[in-house]
């Protein structure tokens, strides 16, 4: 993106400068998987727009699927970290949407973020249904596929049995903390740096909780009869995790950066607050697996409809309160926050509301 010296003014350095090697969450697959994923059969127009798109799709696909990979098979993780910085208590991954939510403590290339591996199970799962509505070679779609959906393997490098939850992956420590440097007497006030309080190890970012561990639920990548599945739903009821009378917090209450600052000047972001896009996939998760038949149908159908009456009584009350649809909203007390007027996806209410997922 090109910036003038007008827009550079408003914009943080971090944002300027956009690196090729650095992706973005391909959430275009959202909306195509709506379309085409589970499409018997198309209209002639649609195959010739999937024609017409499919070149762009394979690059789009093969640029992922080769840049973000990670080193263990079967892995992927965020470029972009910052493994020098001082100033952040945890180095933001922009290039995940998800900014300041907590990944491993020092980024390095070991790195595994289960989000990105589940967008790309879901690539794989869209490229191979396109290729076989428009007439091409799919195979290596579908073996990609059927390789990351399996979920024993998704297991073996996410699933933390300390927490019995699914996690990132990497080097890690679980404590933390800001703290300004010692100065003497007369010299100017130094900003806050980060001390690390136990040396990083490798291993899963288990001390954290929140919307990344939910992407095997979003992505519906579980099977219905997995235990795992009754797991995530359990925890996503816990009040001193996820679960609030207005919606569900980006980060559980015991997370050790619940509602803390990255930096001394950046308030937290994705680090408790509700988020309506990600409530919106839970809701579409939760409908879908009520749906199917297994031991877990009718808990998710339980959750959805008191999920779905929190969100609701929760946005209509801010709305006729201040007259706006918010960025987010607070987990302590419902009240809209960030930008505002904010009818981007917080405007997903509106399908909400229509059970349309």
């Amino acid at each position: 993106m090109d910036f003038g010296d007008k827009e550079r003014v408003k914009v943080p350095d971090e944002f300027v400068v956009q690196k090729n090697s650095n992706a973005n969450p391909p959430t275009l697959l959202l909306p195509l998987y709506d379309m085409f994923g589970e499409a018997e059969s198309i209209s002639q127009s649609d195959y010739e727009y999937l024609q017409r798109a499919w070149p762009r799709l394979v690059t789009w696909y093969d640029w992922f699927n080769t840049t973000q990979v990670g080193r263990e098979p079967s892995t992927y993780y965020w470029q972009g970290r910052d493994p020098t910085t001082k100033r952040e208590l945890n180095p933001k991954s922009f290039s995940s949407g998800l900014d300041d939510y907590p990944r491993a403590s020092h980024p390095t290339d070991d790195e595994r973020h289960l989000d990105l591996r589940c967008w790309m199970t879901l690539a794989s799962k869209l490229m191979s249904r396109i290729s076989e509505l428009i007439g091409k070679d799919g195979q290596k779609y579908v073996e990609t596929w059927q390789y990351l959906a399996d979920n024993k393997l998704l297991d073996k490098v996410h699933w933390s049995t300390k927490s019995k939850r699914f996690a990132d992956y990497g080097l890690h420590s679980t404590s933390v903390k800001l703290k300004r440097p010692k100065t003497e007497p007369g010299m100017s006030r130094p900003e806050m740096i980060r001390e690390v309080l136990t040396p990083p190890t490798l291993g899963f970012v288990d001390d954290t909780f929140g919307y990344v561990s939910l992407f095997p639920l979003f992505t519906h990548i579980l099977s219905p009869s997995s235990q795992k599945l009754g797991k995530i739903l359990d925890d996503l009821k816990n009040p001193n995790l996820l679960w609030t009378k207005y919606g569900l917090r980006s980060l559980a209450k015991n997370s050790p950066l619940y509602d803390k600052r990255n930096t001394e000047h950046d308030p937290p972001y994705w680090r408790g607050a509700i988020w309506i896009n990600m409530n919106y996939l839970t809701l579409k998760a939760l409908h879908h697996y009520s749906n199917l038949e297994g031991p877990y149908q009718i808990k998710a159908k339980v959750i959805h409809n008191e999920l779905k009456e929190n969100l609701i009584t929760n946005l209509i009350k801010e709305y006729y309160k201040t007259g706006y649809i918010w960025e987010q909203y607070s987990d302590k007390s419902g009240e809209g926050m960030g930008c505002r007027p904010f009818t981007g996806w917080s405007s997903l209410i509106v399908l909400i509301m229509a059970d349309i997922y």
